[in-house]
């Protein structure tokens, strides 16, 4: 066996390719691949950061028998023509910048589940890729996701013979098309429904122990949403940060998504518009546990109505965004 992977003698004068990384996906919503899908996203040191002797037996023998099946009917669901929503509108947005960027080769991979980073990035090498451009799809930085992108594609490029030139784009929650593109979604979602009584921006949660160990995530968080708000005009009452999707018994980044909205209910909210501006894409985490998990929860304490604003998706406005983004990292760079 070969120790490192040779470059294709075709491989001609090279290319610049632009990875899009977005978190993952079951091949399809059964428990079988739920099951292969979560062994693999929680095996990851990035993302649960505990000795693997105390782990794994946890993971393999209470979390997986226990959650695949549920969350294979969660999957269900919510799935769509062509597969999961998150890879659907993942490969619908990497078209809209293959055809805004035509002098780069844009390629579409999973930090976890298919099409996998190795696979994709040995597929471009064969078409003679010189120079990469990685852009993971999350606006904040987090070791547990941009990082772990990170890892992947340098774990894959460690065994090639020649590797290419390498860039990668760490975040962009301040970035100014960006912050058009969620102004011009929340505005436009306001303008077919109206105002709530109150705007909520929830964030994927994180243990609060990565945060003191250094992880920059909550501060992107609260320094994106304060600027959405104060392009939406909002004043500080009408409009609160949360944190979603924590699991396990230890403390999350607060406050909490569920028990907010909970509050809100109990207080005499009676409608909120929640907005999830840490996710490129809709998926999981929004059709099923925003929308129809905490929508629930909202309505059972006493609150009439959750109405969920869309992630971008492929909209125009985030396709410019994310183009002018990968555009601006690509200045300087040889051909």
């Amino acid at each position: 066996m070969k120790p490192y992977l040779d470059a294709p003698a075709s491989a001609g004068p090279g290319r610049t390719a632009l990875l899009v990384v977005n978190l993952g996906t079951p091949d399809a919503p059964t428990r079988g691949a739920v099951h292969r899908y979560l062994a693999q996203f929680l095996h990851d040191h990035r993302v649960v950061e505990l000795t693997r002797w105390l782990w794994c037996p946890i993971l393999h023998f209470i979390i997986l028998p226990l959650r695949s099946g549920k969350v294979a009917k969660k999957y269900a669901s919510i799935w769509v023509e062509g597969g999961s929503p998150l890879l659907v509108y993942t490969q619908r947005l990497a078209q809209g910048l293959q055809h805004a960027m035509p002098d780069v080769s844009v390629r579409v991979a999973m930090r976890y589940g298919n099409p996998s980073v190795p696979d994709v990035l040995r597929k471009l090498q064969e078409e003679g890729m010189s120079r990469l451009l990685v852009l993971p799809l999350y606006p904040q930085y987090s070791a547990s996701t941009s990082g772990s992108v990170l890892d992947a594609v340098g774990k894959e490029l460690a065994g090639w013979r020649r590797t290419p030139d390498l860039r990668f784009i760490a975040d962009y929650h301040l970035d100014g098309g960006w912050l058009d593109a969620m102004e011009a979604r929340v505005r436009a979602h306001w303008d077919l429904h109206g105002r709530a009584d109150q705007l909520v921006m929830s964030f994927h949660g994180l243990p609060k122990r990565y945060e003191k160990a250094g992880d920059p995530y909550p501060r992107q968080c609260e320094a994106g949403a304060r600027a959405l708000a104060a392009r939406l005009g909002l004043a500080e009452g009408e409009w609160k940060l949360t944190y979603q999707s924590r699991f396990g018994r230890e403390e999350w980044l607060q406050p909490y998504t569920d028990k907010t909205l909970e509050a809100l209910a109990r207080d005499g909210v009676k409608t909120v518009d929640v907005v999830c501006p840490g996710f490129a894409v809709d998926c999981l985490e929004t059709l099923e546990e925003i929308a129809v998990e905490n929508g629930e929860a909202f309505r059972h304490a006493g609150g009439e109505a959750l109405r969920y604003i869309s992630a971008l998706n492929d909209e125009p406005g985030h396709v410019a965004a994310l183009a002018a983004i990968a555009r601006r990292q690509l200045q300087g760079w040889p051909h």
